[in-house]
């Protein structure tokens, strides 16, 4: 159980006193670059689905 207890005091004064958080201007930033190269990858994919189900559509209708 000690071992337990030192783990839970460790981890408690590296998160408060060792851990550098982000200022609430950089967290929203980041969020921001976040969601749009979400938005920009899931294009990409939705263009390349697209792409992928119409020439398979083309080759389909060849036979």
């Amino acid at each position: 159980m000690s071992k337990f207890k030192n783990y839970i005091s460790e981890t408690t004064d590296e998160l408060v006193n060792k851990v550098s958080w982000p200022t609430w201007r950089e967290l929203q930033s980041s969020a921001i670059v976040v969601m749009v190269a979400s938005v920009i990858i899931a294009l990409v994919v939705f263009a390349m689905d697209f792409t992928f189900n119409k020439g398979m559509e083309a080759i389909y209708n060849l036979f």
